[in-house]
């Protein structure tokens, strides 16, 4: 059974696995807001910036294995294999959605 997620959230999950930033660009609206490892991440440049220093500390991808859609975002559970103690982990992504785009990205272990 193939999991079916949101459209901004698959491209999201692709291009992160991918590594591609011009494609992780778009999956973001310009003002964008992201909360992980307990930061504020706000803007484009700084989300890219982020995502670049997290692929490179951990070298990770995101398995999907569970989404919940609700009215506005949804919220994604993924198994994430990588280089980090623990690994593999479950994490909870809470996507906020508006217009297509992500719009806020809380991440929770």
């Amino acid at each position: 059974m193939t999991l079916k997620l949101p459209d901004p959230i698959a491209a999201y999950v692709a291009a992160d696995n991918a590594g591609d930033d011009a494609a992780l660009a778009a999956c973001f609206a310009a003002d964008a807001v992201v909360r992980d490892e307990g930061r504020t991440i706000r803007g484009l440049d700084a989300i890219l910036a982020w995502k670049a220093e997290s692929k490179r500390k951990y070298q990770y991808t995101v398995e999907p294995i569970a989404v919940i859609e609700a009215e506005g975002g949804a919220v994604l559970t993924g198994r994430v294999s990588g280089q980090f103690p623990g690994s593999p982990v479950e994490l909870r992504y809470v996507f906020g959605l508006k217009g297509g785009r992500i719009e806020t990205l809380e991440i929770h272990g």
